[in-house]
């Protein structure tokens, strides 16, 4: 079986899209529901395809009624410019379907009518797919960039909150502009969930960054950046301060002074090997 075939069994079709095609089909919308299967396809396709070019672990792909999520086994532990390539391959997408588009309108192969129906899905798609909140294009785009500067679990942190601060505002703009959208409460019911579930989830999520950051396989390290901490600290509280695209080695200090240097390793092999899981570095000191 082939990456592409075997890519194919992993294509999975949310209720929420079932339910959009089944509409479409009763009410005889075959076009409009063909421009619209087409666009999400290759959007989500587009992601997977730049995630099989960095050989990452595809679980599944989940086809929406405006897009689409590709669910990976990578945990936040690849560099942050193939994240920013993968993310970026969906939206990407839209640039030549819509040039594709024109051509065809230009050369009268489809009609305008045809050719305005597919623009405003296309259009539609991409920008929904870029608004800032978790788990749209926008959102992950968002917390790359928290996590640029804030380590693993206050970047995610943050991005919850910029994410339901946004949501609240598209609540708002829904409320005022159009109340009996439904396909626009369609959408904001499945960011609320999605929000929720990774806020459910965010401590999770976390030691999932931590094992496959000590299981996981060698990877280039493009940045050493040292961690310093007090004797005194818990394990785990010195492994909340890891950070993405980062190697940290472990300068451990007590009264000002420098007493020894450990690296990363060695801390999450004690945490999830030895299970020193409230042991203080102090005490990892004396046990290595």
């Amino acid at each position: 079986m082939t990456k592409w075939t075997e890519l194919m069994t992993k294509l999975h079709i949310h209720p929420l899209l079932w339910f959009v095609m089944a509409l479409g089909l009763m009410t005889g919308h075959i076009k409009p529901l063909f421009c619209l299967m087409t666009i999400i396809f290759i959007h989500e396709l587009g992601h997977a395809t730049a995630a099989i070019y960095f050989s990452w672990r595809i679980r599944r792909i989940f086809l929406l009624p405006f897009g689409g999520t590709l669910e990976v086994d990578e945990h936040g532990n690849r560099p942050l410019n193939e994240e920013v390539v993968v993310i970026l391959a969906g939206p990407l997408q839209h640039i030549w379907l819509q040039s594709a588009a024109w051509l065809l309108s230009v050369h009268a192969i489809i009609g305008p009518q045809l050719f305005e129906m597919f623009t405003f899905y296309n259009l539609t798609i991409l920008v929904i797919n870029l608004f800032p909140v978790w788990p749209l294009d926008g959102g992950k785009l968002m917390f790359l960039i928290f996590s640029k500067y804030y380590p693993y679990q206050k970047a995610q942190r943050i991005m919850l909150i910029f994410s339901c601060f946004n949501c609240a505002l598209f609540i708002g703009g829904v409320l005022l502009v159009s109340p009996f959208q439904l396909s626009a409460w369609v959408l904001l019911t499945f960011l609320s969930i999605s929000l929720y579930k990774e806020y459910r989830d965010r401590h999770y999520s976390h030691i999932r960054f931590l094992l496959e950051r000590y299981y996981g396989k060698d990877r280039e390290v493009f940045q050493l950046k040292p961690i310093i901490v007090c004797a005194s600290d818990q394990i785990y509280d010195v492994m909340l301060r890891f950070k993405r695209g980062c190697k940290h080695p472990i300068v451990i200090e007590k009264d000002g002074k420098k007493m020894s240097q450990l690296d990363e390793n060695e801390v999450l092999h004690a945490y999830f090997a030895n299970k020193h899981t409230t042991s203080s570095m102090e005490e990892l000191m004396m046990a290595l």
